[in-house]
Order: C-alpha cells, then sequence, then structure tokens
C-alpha cells in the first residue's frame, strides 16, 4: 500500500471518529466467508458500520484527532482488528453478544462509548446495559408521566360528585 493510500485511509477514519466517537474494536479472526457476510449482513440491518483496517492506520487515526481516552486502546491494537461503527451506543455489543454466542466470533477487545474506555471481553454484559439516548430519554418521560397519570386514573375512578364533595371539605376546613 503507498503513502498516499495509507494517508487516505487515516483521514478517512479519523473523520469517521469525530462523526461516530463510539465505537467498538473486535477481533473476527478464525470467521469463514459465508459467516463474515452474515456478521456483514445483520450490522447493516441494525445500522452498525463494521470496517476492517490495519492497527497502525487505526491508532494513527485516533492519535489525529486527539481523542479523550484512545490511547487506553492502543495495547489491545494487535492482531486482526475490526471497527464497529454506531449512533445506537449499545446496539454493537447486543450484536457481539448474540453472533458470538452462534459462532464463536466476533470477541470484544476493546469499546470507546460515551467518552469512557472499556477493555477485554468481560466488558461486553457492562456495554450491553449502557442505555441509548432514546431509551434515557424514554425513562425521564416515564418518570414525568407517572405522578400525573395516578392523579388523573384517581380523578376518574373516584367520579365526578365525589371530587365536589371533596371540594366542599376541603373549604369547609379552612
Amino acid at each position: 500500500m503507498r503513502k498516499e493510500e495509507k494517508t487516505q485511509i487515516i483521514d478517512s477514519l479519523a473523520a469517521q471518529f469525530e462523526v461516530t466517537p463510539n465505537f467498538y474494536l473486535t477481533d473476527i479472526s478464525g470467521l469463514n466467508a459465508e459467516k463474515t457476510g452474515m456478521l456483514r449482513r445483520e450490522c447493516f440491518e441494525k445500522d452498525i458500520k463494521l470496517l476492517v483496517v490495519k492497527n497502525t492506520l487505526v491508532r494513527k487515526a485516533l492519535e489525529k484527532i486527539a481523542m479523550a481516552d484512545s490511547e487506553d486502546l492502543f495495547p489491545i491494537l494487535a492482531g486482526p482488528t475490526a471497527i464497529m461503527f454506531s449512533d445506537n451506543i449499545n446496539a454493537p455489543a447486543k450484536l457481539i453478544k448474540k453472533f458470538g454466542k452462534a459462532h464463536g466470533k466476533p470477541v470484544l477487545k476493546g469499546a470507546l462509548v460515551q467518552e469512557c474506555t472499556y477493555v477485554g471481553a468481560d466488558q461486553l454484559e457492562t456495554l450491553i446495559s449502557i442505555k441509548s439516548r432514546e431509551e434515557l430519554i424514554g425513562d425521564v418521560i416515564g418518570l414525568l408521566q407517572s405522578p400525573m397519570q395516578n392523579v388523573i386514573s384517581a380523578l376518574q375512578s373516584s367520579g365526578g360528585g365525589t371530587i365536589a364533595g371533596i371540594v366542599k371539605t376541603l373549604s369547609e376546613k379552612e
């Protein structure tokens, strides 16, 4: 590979890291062409971008953009490495677990998610449990709606006549 091609790949990777700062580094060695094709299809269906790039080029791209805590990933950049990019932060972890259970690979090497570094396959369950932005927004909305729904259901179950009685009793107490 010529130096110009390497520079172009480094620039492309650096741009991808800036656009999608959450990424997973995996080992997909040992997968035959059929299983690799299946993995790529599942990644496409889940809106995960899968790239296989030389470790030195990944390292240089991370150094170029000076991403926080990315230097913690440098020791695991050895052997065959595939990068998974996704806007949904836990989708790659779920895919790695599901596909890995069925086929033995991919294996998580490390990840940089929400500006935190996770190194080792033992971190997979932690990454799966991280909630995405949409899930967190849903939880907050659910928490905000809960008290309002309790009040509305109490008012609806008690009927219109008892509400007037409650208001009258409260006004008489004063």
